[in-house]
């Protein structure tokens, strides 16, 4: 043996074979002891330590000779994860694949990944993961290796494939040939193989991907590939999840509008829990990084927040969101930017900016600011709010704030995308005061003026069929105002021939007779041609061509989103004690308090014309909480700012502005007075009987409310009672942390969500700043402690437990409102239509109406015209319906990609 070789030390036994033992104290391991026993090696078991790109660095080719080669590797993740779904498994194993291979381990070690990814498609090689929880066996490792002639050796020890634990560590490795000792070895390692999952396809993928990718620049790139080049190293790549088919679609749709029109002018009308936002936010991306010009999201202020930190979690991308309240800008780290005032809204420090839809309906000076400068991309979220009023008063007829703002902004901006689950409110028309935004300065939406497309009563008949059009000049009056692009159909094509149309122009006073003869042919058979039972003008149309929508129902058919059933409490029959039918009992002292609130807002509205908002606000925030009802009260009493940062108040409602008579007064002291004694909350009592009693707690838990008092409220009482259970608090940016054995600590919302990912936080409390861009998919329970007149809200909550990778195939959501009270009322509506326990509250609005909440007793049937009004004008789903392709590649195999820096400092660019 040469001083280079192994120096092994041999036991023999009289049995046969015997154990030889390995110190690289005394002689070098490298390139000698596993490459030469697997040279002819029929099979080789493995227990491998951690999956890594070096796994098979020193003994590549020996690997590529065997037959069949099995490896068990260790994984960073919990037996629940690998017991969850296909999708979800892999989703946490390539999070943590990518938690360690970083991207200067792809451009340092190309070759090894490449000749790894070649191993892994050879297809001799199989290898599964185990839980950290079956086996944590980081440094117990072990093999089998068989020869041909049916010989066998095992060893185990400290040993490590990689080039680094051959060469630079110390190792010792026992080498046993005797069949006892094979055995032995072997039933280890199929005892762990099976435990074990198939190493993800994802995985093998991205290590290809990664020996082949390249660093592109944005202006090397044609504008479809920007999309993928630019988020398949963004955060939600990089944590194993993905821009869903139909969201890339989207982004697809935008680029082609922006290619045909030369400006993108699309409604996302995609059903509540299908992800608009990140459809919308990819879109501005795109076209921020394509130099469009900077983008300005606009949506209730309960939501900026929301949008703020699923730019950065999940996009990467950095954003600024405005503070009316202090004239400033906040960045996504939490930072304030200062500002001279209100006027420096215009000028945000981010290419994405995010500002508070209530700033523009309270005519403040930010809109006029903001209506100052143009934009590349503008982005109005819950869109159904700008309407024209309806109804016989004096503004009827007349846009509403929001909507007068956006038909002016709009002709400002190249680029408008409105987002809404319900683009028909209450009445049809309302679709069409959206279409009326996005056709300014771009008449290639719904057509000049004297469009027949501008008329709903015109327009609706056609849309859904019920007049159909048989005359040929009929249809021509409809197909030349505006006029289709040519790529649409063939029909459009030749029309655009003969007229000698430029592609850049969608409008046309020629009258049919100019047409060839065989154009004219052929639109005649054209009209009268059915296709699955759609008339040409429905299948061809400004609604189906700038609205998309894509249906729950459909996806799930698909298979795209998982169909997890909700199972709801309380039942009849089956409530706790504290329970009256569907409401909680109150004590009396709560019962005077909330009389005293309703007088309050009665006495209010009778002296302000304008004390909506200030009713709402007060009635639903004493049926959030007791905890919240007293602070509310003695804020206006005080005459303190709103601090709840997770509301829209904070953005249009300032207390110190408040001017409260005599009288108001008087029934807000009246209230603090009965709700200082004290009372024990029925609310608290039922959250601690389903986590504990109920064992809601053993399925993991989130706790949801509208407001931070009673967030607060709840996780100080709950860590009272369970102090060894770790308590995490989900709210504002500045408020989240976690509560464990009474003792609070501050967390960064990043953190909290690792934790309950990790499964080591089995408890959270949240405010609505948890309802987008969290997955709490390891949580299979939800409570609301309080309901807000928000449907969509409430399919938005649920969505954060009802997702790919919830290992329950039915989740539990209980629902608390207080007996007697405005939101019993509301609820007992409500939970007529949530019976289904798949498609939770099928058609309703994003917001009940408020007149509807004033007029309780005819609420199920305003519900019931607005699912009727809905249904009538459905034709603008017709083309996006089935058009979702599952097969469509994912953005997470692309290999031309842009630096990180690149897109951050783009995206870092203000106004």
């Amino acid at each position: 043996m040469s001083s280079s070789e192994p120096v092994g030390v041999v036991t023999a036994f009289k049995d046969g074979g015997g154990i030889q033992r390995f110190s690289s104290r005394v002689g070098r391991l490298s390139h000698v002891y596993l490459k030469d026993r697997l040279q002819g090696a029929s099979e080789y078991l493995r227990v491998a330590g951690y999956f890594r790109s070096s796994i098979f660095e020193l003994v590549n080719e020996e690997i590529e000779t065997i037959g069949k080669v099995r490896i068990v590797c260790n994984a960073d993740v919990d037996v629940a994860d690998i017991k969850a779904s296909q999708l979800a498994r892999q989703a946490v194993l390539l999070d943590r694949w990518n938690a360690t291979e970083t991207d200067l381990d792809s451009l340092l070690h190309r070759p090894r990944y490449q000749r790894l990814y070649d191993l892994l498609k050879k297809g001799n090689v199989e290898i599964r993961v185990v839980a950290r929880t079956e086996a944590p066996f980081l440094h117990g490792k072990a093999g089998v290796i068989r020869r041909a002639d049916g010989s066998a050796t095992a060893f185990m020890g400290s040993l490590n494939e990689t080039r680094e634990g051959w060469a630079g560590n110390y190792e010792m490795v026992w080498e046993d040939t005797s069949a006892d000792g094979v055995a032995w070895v072997e039933a280890e390692f199929q005892h762990l193989w099976q435990r074990g999952v198939p190493l993800p396809d994802a995985i093998v993928e991205e290590i290809g991907r990664s020996a082949r990718k390249s660093q592109v620049a944005v202006d090397d790139l044609p504008p479809e590939e920007v999309g993928p080049a630019a988020l398949v190293e963004a955060p939600i790549y990089r944590q194993g999840e993905e821009l869903k088919s139909w969201q890339r679609a989207f982004v697809g749709i935008f680029l082609a509008h922006r290619e045909t029109y030369g400006k993108a002018r699309l409604l996302l009308a995609d059903e509540v829990g299908v992800g608009k936002t990140l459809s919308l936010a990819a879109s501005a991306l795109v076209a921020c990084l394509l130099g469009d010009g900077p983008a300005l999201t606009l949506c209730p202020a309960t939501l900026c927040q929301q949008w703020q930190v699923e730019l950065f979690d999940k996009l990467g991308i950095p954003s600024a969101v405005w503070l009316s309240s202090k004239k400033c800008w906040l960045d996504h780290t939490g930072h304030m930017i200062r500002t001279r005032g209100a006027e420096d809204v215009a000028r945000c420090p981010y290419q994405v900016g995010i500002v508070s839809t209530g700033l523009i309906f309270q005519m403040t000076p930010e809109r006029q600011a903001l209506l100052g400068r143009k934009f590349g991309t503008l982005i109005l979220d819950e869109a159904h709010r700008a309407r024209t009023t309806r109804g016989m008063g004096a503004n009827a007829g007349e846009p509403n704030n929001l909507l007068s703002f956006m038909q002016e902004a709009a002709q400002l901006a190249r680029h408008v995308v409105l987002g809404t689950a319900t683009p028909i409110q209450t009445e049809v028309d309302e679709l069409w005061d959206l279409l009326e935004v996005l056709n300014k300065n771009a008449d290639h939406v719904v057509g000049r003026p004297g469009s027949l497309w501008r008329v709903p009563k015109e327009a609706v008949p056609v849309l859904t069929g019920a007049k159909p059009l048989d005359d040929e000049e009929d249809a021509w009056n409809w197909l030349r105002n505006p006029l289709p692009p040519g790529a649409e159909d063939t029909v459009f094509d030749n029309i655009r021939s003969d007229l000698q149309v430029p592609p850049k122009e969608f409008f046309t006073s020629r009258p049919l007779t100019d047409l060839d003869v065989f154009t004219q042919d052929t639109l005649i058979d054209a009209v009268a041609t059915t296709t699955r039972s759609l008339t040409f003008l429905q299948r061809h149309n400004p609604l189906v061509r700038h609205v998309v929508l894509r249906r729950r129902s459909t996806l799930e058919e698909a298979g795209l989103l998982p169909r997890i059933a909700v199972d709801i409490w309380p039942t009849a029959g089956h409530a706790p004690p504290m329970f009256d039918g569907l409401g909680l009992r109150t004590a009396l002292e709560f019962d005077l308090a909330y009389q005293a609130a309703e007088k309050f807002t009665k006495a209010l509205g009778q002296r302000k014309k304008s004390a909506g908002f200030m009713r709402t606000m007060l009635l639903q925030r004493i049926c959030s909480s007791y905890a919240s009802g007293l602070a509310t009260a003695q804020r206006l009493l005080d005459k303190r700012e709103q601090t709840d940062n997770d509301e829209e108040e904070q953005a249009t409602l300032d207390l110190n502005t408040v001017d409260l008579d005599a009288v108001e007064r008087g029934h807000l002291r009246e209230l603090v007075h009965h709700l200082s004694t004290k009372p024990v909350d029925p609310k608290l009592e039922a959250v601690q009987h389903f986590l504990i009693e109920k064992r809601w707690i053993d399925h993991g838990c989130i706790v949801f409310s509208q407001y931070y008092d009673t967030a607060s409220w709840i996780a100080k009482n709950l860590t009272a009672l369970l102090p060894d259970l770790q308590i995490a608090v989900y709210a504002g940016a500045d408020r989240s942390g976690i509560f464990f054995q009474g003792e609070w600590r501050t967390v960064e919302r990043n953190q909290i969500k690792a934790a309950v990912r990790e499964r080591e936080v089995r408890l959270v409390v949240a405010t609505d700043a948890a309802c987008e861009g969290l997955n709490l998919q390891t949580l299979g329970t939800l409570i609301n402690v309080d309901l807000p007149w928000n449907p969509s809200r409430l399919e938005q909550r649920i969505g954060r437990i009802r997702r790919f990778g919830q290992a329950r195939d039915r989740v539990d959501m209980l629902n608390l409102v207080y007996k007697d009270t405005h939101d019993e009322k509301v609820y007992t509506v409500l939970s007529k239509r949530m019976e289904n326990r798949y498609n939770l509250l099928g058609s309703l609005p994003d917001v009940i109406d408020d007149k509807w909440i004033d007029d309780i007793e005819n609420l199920d049937e305003y519900l019931t015209q607005f699912t009727t009004r809905k249904d009538k004008a459905n034709s603008f789903d017709l083309r996006y319906g089935g058009t979702v392709d599952a097969d469509a590649p994912s953005w997470g195999l692309c290999e031309k990609v842009l630096a990180r820096r690149d897109v951050l400092d783009r995206m870092s660019k203000g106004w």
